[in-house]
């Protein structure tokens, strides 16, 4: 099976979910490739899982400071793009569960932070719905510890969430998202949560603070776009043992 590989650069929020939408739908009509698609965001933006209850973020505040707001097709929860690397993967489950596929994808991506010179580990983690009293931390996906997620020094690096498409073949097709921040920025999504309260806003940050870590600190050195982008194309293709298709933005026609 032939796997494509797309940098598409920096594009504000429409775009980026768009774009992963149209993939997931070019493989369901038969007509894609299976592609791993590498992103940034400008402006930055917060984003919105699927089933995500919206008043959790403060919408006036994000606009007034240039943050747009979307809301991704895949689950999970919010998570402020700002200074980092998206990837998204669309592909064919091949009858992996939910949690195989997680653990199939973070595979690669254990080999491209290996390639960047960090110690990582595999963590399997648990649903934040199997906690049973509301939270505001509940909102942020770097509060948490999900499927298979790649950590740092006990700490969460990267974020992912997943959703399934059926084809009308009986096949299924997975699209999945995952944020790698480069720099602590992503820490001042609590700045646009709705909290009431300022000490729980403090609590919730210093929870942030404690659970994730961006890349530019876990390695105590600046870590640009690209680098993390020739990591990720190396960690897949080691992983899963391809030679992937390097398509440059301009090539790419949708």
């Amino acid at each position: 099976m032939s796997w494509v590989f797309e940098n598409t650069g920096v594009h504000n929020g429409e775009f980026n979910m768009q774009y992963d939408l149209s993939l997931s739908q070019s493989l369901i009509d038969g007509k894609g490739y299976p592609t791993i698609r590498v992103y940034g965001w400008n402006p930055p933006a917060i984003s919105l899982g699927y089933n995500q209850i919206a008043y959790e973020i403060d919408f006036i505040k994000a606009k007034s400071d240039n943050i747009d707001v979307v809301r991704r097709p895949t689950g999970g929860k919010a998570i402020l793009h700002w200074n980092e690397l998206t990837y998204s993967v669309t592909m064919f489950t091949q009858g992996r569960s939910t949690l195989a596929t997680y653990k199939f994808i973070s595979g690669a991506l254990l080999e491209a932070f290996k390639y960047l010179g960090l110690k990582v580990s595999l963590e399997k983690g648990k649903t934040i719905s199997s906690l049973k009293v509301y939270e505001p931390s509940r909102a942020v996906c770097f509060s948490r510890t999900s499927f298979y997620e790649i950590m740092f020094d006990n700490k969460k690096i990267t974020g992912s969430a997943q959703r399934r498409f059926a084809t009308s073949n009986g096949k299924e097709v997975v699209l999945q998202h995952g944020s790698i921040p480069l720099t602590p920025d992503y820490m001042k999504l609590i700045d646009y949560l709705n909290v009431q309260q300022e000490e729980k806003r403090e609590e919730l940050r210093e929870l942030l603070l404690n659970k994730s870590i961006d890349l530019s600190t876990a390695l105590d050195r600046e870590v640009s776009f690209e680098e993390v982008a020739e990591a990720i194309l190396y960690g897949f293709e080691k992983a899963w043992s391809v030679k992937l298709d390097v398509k440059e933005y301009n090539e790419i026609k949708r």
